[in-house]
């Protein structure tokens, strides 16, 4: 097993679109870096009813862990992981079942990937704000991804993630999405 470490960041956001503006914000930081195949994100909202919804996500193929064809990665399955109902987009979280077992083996991945307590301690971390972002990425961006984040959040937590990005793959061949472009 080739277990890679990447880095987690999770900001607590007072609205949506402060969340969106650094999740647009490391995307640049990473095309800028050529690396935009090298990390996921995911925008969260916080609803008035406690729900958590995936506004927006960045999903890559290669290096985080993204899958091409369910467009999710390893930031959508931690979201899981730490709010286990909640929605993608306008709707439910997989509208198939290859989709469902996709996300469900992520969210496993990302889960196995952190200590219980790290998993606990951001989903804490995110209750308290209306909006979140959360970001994997590799360590050659962490420490831009984490100031640029912190412009804007009212509080960022870091934390590592490791993840076998061939047992990802496999996994994701194996409930039938597409393979990553190469």
């Amino acid at each position: 097993m080739a277990i890679d470490t990447f880095l987690v960041y999770v900001g607590v956001y007072s609205s949506v679109a402060l969340a969106e503006e650094d999740y647009e914000l490391v995307k640049s930081l990473h095309r800028d870096a050529g690396l935009i195949d090298a990390y996921d994100a995911a925008v969260l909202e916080r609803k008035a009813d406690g729900k958590t919804k995936i506004v927006k996500k960045h999903e890559t193929p290669t290096r985080a862990g993204g899958v091409v064809g369910g467009g999710i990665g390893l930031a959508t399955g931690l979201a899981v992981a730490i709010f286990p109902f909640a929605a993608v987009g306008g709707g439910l979280l997989a509208a198939t079942t290859g989709g469902g077992a996709l996300i469900g083996a992520l969210a496993g991945h990302a889960a196995a990937g952190m200590s219980r307590h790290d998993l606990k301690e951001l989903g804490e971390y995110l209750d308290a704000g209306q909006a979140g972002l959360v970001v994997v990425a590799v360590s050659d961006m962490g420490a831009k991804v984490e100031r640029a984040m912190k412009q804007t959040a009212e509080k960022v937590a870091t934390r590592e993630l490791k993840a076998d990005p061939d047992d990802i793959a496999a996994d994701a061949k194996a409930v039938g999405a597409a393979e990553p472009a190469t």
